[in-house]
């Protein structure tokens, strides 16, 4: 029996449009970018980047049911380590292996910890009601005690990785600004993703939405038959992942990694994820976020998580710094990876002013009761009340 509200032919009528406007779009910015690189004779770039390949020291940490979370740790390469660790969430029916470039090439910046989203990459399978984003909150608290159970943390999140820290935000306020000392949101969205046009116009995109979750529970029935048909690469298929997911003349290795991560993520999971995102609204959390040196980054051609999301977050988080990322997409962390990684170093940056800064306060605080620091700690003495960051 139909959905109450929705005209089945009606429904039909509009995924018809919706789908073939996406691609006919695909496929004419598909046209014109192989008609440049024709032009050009140029070589893809990033034809020999190990995609996939990179590992670090796994880590089996349980979840809040006894599930496997994957983890994946990177000791710091700096001169001189200290305990500052930077933990990385992935997006939607992505792995943790869309930080190729970060994990490559930000180990200076401190230890850096990668983790598999339930239900995700190599993390084990979770029950369909659990896979929300209140549990991928309590998710990313179960990895932070795990992985840094003491010292300062950075969170960095994609997609629905800032999502994650979003929901953290508002089941564990306390931990921002004493734990957690930094973030950065990119490519994502507070709230609103039912009002997102997804690069179709309003008469198409309006219809798609109502439908998406009946969508979703088709797509959990027919799970099998959905990935027979996955299983088939197509051309269709790589535009819609080009289309969606980059801005630019996005490299074909990048397409292709992009493209196969997608593929691996079981069809049942992302539906079982949808409507949580559907239903998304963590504004609140932004109050919380506010309080810690934050960067908000997203690609101005991002047809899923839209510019106007971050402007909004910026707006709302007083600590913040904003970069629209011209000729990028929705994976900006692989297109556009080193204007990300270097706005992340500048995040990391200031949290460590931030904390150079307040152990010169204790120190001077330590210093004036007579106290001397022990070497190595940025805790005050037993019995000497200091005030906290």
């Amino acid at each position: 029996m139909a959905s109450e509200g929705i005209n089945p032919a009606g429904v039909v009528r509009a995924v018809g449009v919706a789908a073939g406007l996406l691609a006919v779009g695909a496929a004419a910015g598909a046209v014109a970018e192989r008609a440049v690189v024709a032009r050009s004779g140029r070589a893809d770039p990033e034809a020999d980047e190990p995609f996939g390949k990179l590992r670090g020291t796994p880590l089996q940490v349980r979840d809040a049911q006894g599930g496997a979370l994957h983890v994946e740790v990177e000791p710091s390469t700096r001169d001189h380590p200290d305990d500052l660790t930077i933990i990385f969430s992935h997006g939607y029916a992505l792995n943790q292996d869309c930080w190729h470039y970060q994990r490559r090439d930000l180990r200076a910046l401190g230890r850096l910890v990668f983790w598999d989203q339930r239900s995700h990459g190599r993390s084990g399978r979770s029950l369909a009601e659990t896979n929300t984003l209140d549990q991928l909150g309590q998710d990313l608290e179960t990895v932070l005690e795990a992985v840094a159970p003491e010292g300062p943390v950075v969170l960095v999140g994609h997609s629905m990785g800032g999502m994650t820290i979003m929901s953290l935000a508002l089941q564990r306020p306390e931990l921002f600004g004493s734990r957690v000392r930094g973030v950065a949101l990119l490519s994502t969205s507070p709230g609103g993703l039912r009002d997102v046009p997804l690069g179709l116009p309003a008469f198409a995109a309006k219809p798609l939405h109502r439908v998406l979750p009946v969508t979703a529970a088709v797509l959990m029935r027919n799970a099998d038959l959905v990935e027979m048909g996955r299983s088939r690469v197509n051309d269709l298929s790589l535009l819609f992942t080009r289309f969606y997911s980059f801005g630019s003349q996005a490299s074909p290795a990048l397409a292709d990694f992009t493209h196969r991560m997608l593929g691996e993520t079981p069809i049942d999971v992302v539906a079982e994820f949808l409507p949580t995102l559907q239903q998304h609204d963590r504004k609140a959390a932004l109050r919380v976020l506010g309080r810690v040196p934050a960067l908000v980054m997203v690609g101005q051609e991002d047809r899923m998580t839209p510019a106007a999301h971050s402007l909004d977050m910026a707006r709302r988080m007083p600590r913040s710094e904003l970069e629209v990322v011209p000729d990028s997409g929705h994976m900006m962390i692989l297109e556009h990876f080193a204007q990300v990684n270097q706005r992340l170093r500048e995040l990391v940056a200031r949290v460590r002013d931030d904390l150079a800064r307040e152990g010169a306060e204790r120190d001077e605080l330590l210093a004036e009761a007579g106290l001397t620091p022990q070497p190595g700690s940025d805790q005050p003495e037993a019995g000497l009340r200091l005030p906290q960051p």
